[in-house]
């Protein structure tokens, strides 16, 4: 058995041409229609309803799961994990830095068919200093046992240097991947999203999601997944 996972930063559904439209980023989703989605840059306003979460999962099966890291009168912004599958457990990680923008992890046990998953999902900082010591809280936070044989971490890593420490010491623990270019979405440079899974020989196939559609919804090209349950 196989599943699909993918991640993407949606960048609050602002495109290339600096409109926002909800609509593309669920168009792209329905293209891709995997079993699970870490969504980054994801922008909820109270207002706004239905949210655009709500929009983006109405309908197809899937339910939500939010991890924001910036909340206000007006709404939040952050994490979410949109999945296919039974929610068993959800826990959620601080990665913030003094002085930088809020950051965080969601921790998520999902059931798949008789098979217990374990998937995290973050978007980390900017600084090379902040992402050392979010890595390093996310490392130390897979010590701790869930029960689950297959364990995926996925998001926006934004790590620009393929030589950092971050990149090394997430291989360590996971094994070394393809850096898949992803970002800017109309011309990819960077691998700045990222998969990986453990045991590494259960990741299949990893590649980005480069259509006509997803070079406009967002700055970053969707990546996705193929694992070996």
């Amino acid at each position: 058995m196989k599943i699909t996972a993918a991640t993407y930063n949606i960048h609050r559904c602002i495109g290339l041409d600096h409109r926002q439209d909800h609509e593309r980023i669920r168009s792209v989703l329905e293209e891709m229609t995997p079993d699970l989605v870490a969504l980054q840059e994801v922008e909820i306003r109270h207002n706004h309803s239905p949210n655009v979460l709500a929009h983006l999962t109405g309908g197809t099966g899937y339910q939500y799961i939010l991890g924001p890291t910036m909340e206000s009168g007006k709404g939040h912004y952050g994490n979410a994990l949109i999945t296919r599958h039974p929610v068993r457990a959800v826990r959620r990680l601080d990665l913030s830095f003094p002085g930088r923008e809020p950051r965080g992890a969601l921790d998520v046990d999902i059931r798949i068919h008789d098979r217990l998953i374990r998937v995290l999902t973050t978007h980390l900082g900017l600084h090379p200093l902040e992402r050392r010591q979010q890595v390093k809280k996310l490392l130390r936070a897979l010590t701790e046992p869930t029960g689950s044989p297959v364990t995926i971490l996925m998001g926006d890593i934004n790590e620009w240097y393929l030589w950092g420490s971050p990149l090394r010491w997430i291989h360590k623990y996971f094994g070394a991947t393809r850096n898949i270019r992803t970002f800017p979405a109309n011309l990819p440079i960077f691998a700045l999203d990222r998969i990986w899974c453990h045991p590494r020989e259960r990741l299949l196939s990893l590649y980005s999601h480069n259509t006509r559609a997803s070079k406009t919804a967002s700055d970053h090209l969707p990546l996705v997944a193929e694992i070996a349950l």
